[in-house]
């Protein structure tokens, strides 16, 4: 029997592609993964409110600034074990996963500060990649494109909207 869901609740999802030495960091999801199981991807994971919940903030009432980064932050050191700088924005989207949970979806891009790649148990696979080295992999459907409109904007383009040849 498929859960009842309340159509107002969303995963939220933020993801980075991580930039190296012209080259972005994707990785390969775990067989066991709900949504895209053994796809390409580039790292990232949920916003969960139990996990930033006990942050300190600055305003008289809960709310917490800055927590895309927050959470990127986290689910990069915890996924490839990897520091990156600032993030930025690129783009966003949802899908709705196999179980109909719907997930927001918000891709950014941080270039790369410090460490070694080390990936937890729902990666099972990385590589350091050129964007025509990209077209090789299984990646999930978008992604290609979200490295493409980087690609351009770290070449001196402006960044467009998404979309697809």
């Amino acid at each position: 029997m498929e859960p009842k869901l309340d159509p107002r609740l969303h995963f939220v999802v933020a993801t980075a592609i991580i930039v190296k030495d012209g080259k972005f960091l994707i990785t390969k999801r775990a067989l066991h993964e709900k949504a895209f199981p053994g796809k390409w991807t580039v790292p990232g994971g949920k916003l969960v409110f139990d996990e930033y919940k006990s942050l300190p903030y600055k305003t008289d009432y809960p709310q917490w600034y800055n927590i895309v980064d927050w959470v990127l932050r986290k689910e990069i050191k915890e996924e490839v074990k990897l520091e990156i700088e600032k993030s930025q924005y690129l783009c966003d989207l949802v899908f709705v996963r196999p179980d109909g949970y719907p997930v927001v979806t918000l891709s950014y891009f941080a270039h790369y500060k410090g460490g070694d790649v080390k990936l937890c148990k729902d990666l099972i696979d990385y590589a350091w990649v050129t964007l025509k080295e990209a077209k090789k992999y299984d990646l999930i459907e978008g992604i290609y494109e979200e490295l493409e409109m980087l690609d351009k904007h770290l070449k001196g383009q402006e960044l467009k909207e998404w979309g697809k040849k």
